[in-house]
């Protein structure tokens, strides 16, 4: 074949070779990678993020409840921050949200002073002026020294009696009760008032340390608020009989005088109405009563400035 024939052929093949190749298969073509593209449905979602509620801010100054006055509770709030608090020089213990209680004894001082030590500035100082009481004096015909036979009896028998309600009040105790609004123990006639001087049988004795509940013997009385048993005596003492004390916790606690039966034990956990006992007349009593005392520390408190009017 010459080589001008040659050429004539190969140039009418050339369509026929382009039309060959584009006509390949889909199968057959070279793969091409595709970027991929998430679906709407197929994407992973945002992660959540959980809604966390701000902190409550503490106050920067001093919140109090109640009414200062002789024998008189309050309930209050340290500032924020507070690290230390004291009254009158005196540490007050604070909860774990600043929560706190303090009191004034019968012959409290016209003014204390609350100071609270925080971490990121001066300390705050707050001084609360202490209304005064009223007292009354009673004249009681009963004896002195109570139930001991004579004063040599009395002597003898007082120091341990003391040393065990001293104990009483120094035991540890965690509870709530401080909290709670107060209740009567039991309901009926006053008899005796809060911070009364009385004189027995011709003798000045010291001011009424609680309230007397006249109601007849056996009458039971009920826990005013929650509490924890400190001290149960199975043995009547000379002036108190059969007593009761209570820590309410913060260092306030109940004591029930002159009880006929007890029916909780010292360590004994009680709730707020729980059953203590019944009423009677034993120890220094002219006759069957209930006498409620209460106690911040060393202070003398009026359980009416807790537990409202009686029967109220």
């Amino acid at each position: 074949m010459t080589g001008r024939r040659y050429r004539g052929r190969l140039a009418a093949a050339l369509p026929l070779l382009t039309l060959v190749a584009s006509c390949v298969s889909p199968g057959e073509a070279p793969v091409r990678p595709t970027p991929s593209v998430a679906t709407p449905e197929l994407a992973a979602p945002a992660p959540s993020v959980a809604h966390v509620p701000p902190a409550p801010s503490l106050p920067r100054e001093f919140v109090l409840r109640g009414t200062a006055e002789q024998g008189g509770v309050m309930i209050g709030q340290a500032p924020g921050g507070t690290q230390m608090l004291a009254l009158d020089g005196q540490v007050i213990p604070l909860d774990r949200g600043g929560g706190f209680l303090i009191a004034f004894d019968r012959d409290s001082a016209p003014v204390a002073r609350l100071v609270a030590t925080v971490t990121d500035g001066p300390k705050l100082v707050r001084d609360i002026a202490v209304a005064p009481g009223v007292w009354r004096i009673e004249r009681i015909n009963a004896p002195y020294r109570g139930s001991a036979a004579n004063d040599a009896e009395f002597a003898r028998r007082r120091p341990a009696e003391l040393a065990q309600i001293a104990a009483a009040r120094e035991m540890p105790v965690e509870s709530g009760g401080w909290k709670q609004r107060f209740r009567w123990p039991v309901t009926g006639r006053l008899s005796g008032v809060f911070g009364s001087q009385r004189v027995y049988q011709g003798k000045p004795g010291s001011y009424h340390s609680g309230t007397d509940v006249a109601v007849p013997a056996g009458t039971p009385f009920v826990a005013p608020a929650d509490g924890v048993v400190t001290l149960a005596a199975e043995t009547p003492f000379t002036l108190e009989g059969h007593l009761l004390i209570v820590d309410h916790g913060m260092g306030l606690s109940s004591a029930f005088l002159h009880c006929q039966q007890l029916d909780v034990k010292v360590g004994d956990r009680v709730k707020q109405g729980q059953l203590l006992g019944t009423v009677g007349r034993t120890g220094r009593a002219t006759g069957p009563h209930m006498h409620w005392g209460l106690k911040w520390r060393d202070a003398r408190l009026d359980p009416a400035k807790l537990a409202g009017a009686i029967g109220g």
